[in-house]
């Protein structure tokens, strides 16, 4: 029974030693520090791309919207009312400048005129003769007058009956393209009557508004650049007239210029997003707008200045869609921080992968 107990006596005073030599001898205590040393990882540099800073020219633009308008618009009606004699167009088609289009019944005007101008035959027959007769003094001086008042008369009669028969033949006022009919041979045209709708699109009109601050900017002559939804294709046009007052309720002034459309692309009431070249700035600083982080009193970029980062506060103004123009706080040959920005702090250590050029 002592063996026993000798026995798990010993076992005892082992497993203390060999827990104590684990844990709480010195060489334990120096393997636990060396093992902490090595969880705790000292902080690298940041990796980065750099661009160096240069000086560059760059357009003033602005971007605005605008109505495409057709250089000539008519809705065309009769001065005269009557019944359709004549449809002399293809809806949809180009016409002529004076080309007939439409015509009304005037066969009584024809007649009337046919009439007046057989009795002027007469009249100018009797006032030559009266001539002859009033310088040989076979005639008074009143005869002569009377006849030749009475020529006269029947001249003006006749002025006036050809007018009223130009009144009831409708033509083109200009070269265009005429729209869809609203009337067919053989109805009544009254003057409140539409006939057609005739567009002269080339050149066509561009009409925009612009803030009353670039008006010192804005002349005749200026160029402007545009597209519309309808095509691809970028278009030009040239500034020829300006509105000579200001809108009182949105301070704009509107812009009217003119674009060649040879090819038709452009169509009347077609919705115009038209970039606008104020100026050209021949030297200034522009970086990506990814690079400049924004304060609450100003801006911020990060410079690679010996090894590190190295944050400069800067004044901004223009703006593209990839760009920021910068007017105080670089120059040339600084190498500013163009990526990495979210893990970057002042005087963090940087290694470059990249200098973008």
């Amino acid at each position: 029974m002592k063996t026993k107990y000798i026995i798990y006596t010993l076992l005892a005073l082992l497993i203390a030693f060999l827990l104590y030599n684990k844990f709480f001898s010195k060489k334990a205590k120096e393997t636990g520090a060396a093992t902490a040393g090595k969880g705790k990882k000292k902080n690298g540099p940041v990796a980065v791309n750099i661009m160096v800073v240069k000086d560059t020219a760059v357009r003033n633009q602005i971007d605005i919207t605008g109505t495409i308008d057709a250089n000539e618009r008519v809705n065309l009606i009769s001065q005269t009312a009557g019944n359709i004699t004549g449809i002399f167009f293809t809806e949809g088609t180009r016409v002529a400048k004076g080309q007939l289009l439409v015509k009304v019944y005037n066969q009584d005007l024809q007649s009337s005129l046919q009439q007046v101008s057989a009795q002027m035959v007469l009249a100018k027959d009797i006032n030559n003769r009266n001539k002859i007769l009033y310088a040989k003094e076979a005639v008074s001086k009143e005869e002569y007058e009377t006849s030749q008042s009475s020529l006269n008369a029947m001249k003006a009669q006749a002025d006036v009956i050809r007018a009223q028969i130009s009144r009831t033949e409708i033509r083109a006022p200009f070269s265009g393209t005429i729209g869809l009919r609203n009337v067919s041979p053989g109805g009544y045209l009254s003057p409140s009557t539409s006939i057609a709708t005739l567009v002269n699109i080339d050149p066509a009109k561009v009409t925009f508004s612009v803030p009353e601050r670039y008006l010192p900017i804005i002349n005749k002559g200026s160029k402007i650049t545009f597209t519309v939804e309808s095509s691809r294709d970028n278009f030009n046009a040239t500034v020829y007239a300006i509105e000579p007052a200001l809108d009182a309720n949105s301070r704009t002034i509107t812009v009217r210029a003119k674009a060649p459309n040879p090819k038709g692309l452009l169509t009347a009431g077609a919705f115009a997003k038209i970039n606008l070249t104020l100026d050209q700035i021949p030297k200034t600083i522009m970086v990506p707008t990814e690079c400049v982080i924004p304060d609450l009193k100003s801006s911020k970029v990060y410079v690679y200045k010996n090894g590190v980062a190295v944050a400069k506060n800067v004044k901004t103004d223009l703006r593209t869609d990839t760009k920021i123009q910068i007017i105080d706080g670089l120059k040339a040959g600084d190498s500013i921080v163009v990526s990495g920005l979210i893990q970057i702090r002042p005087k963090s250590p940087l290694k470059i992968l990249k200098v973008i050029k």
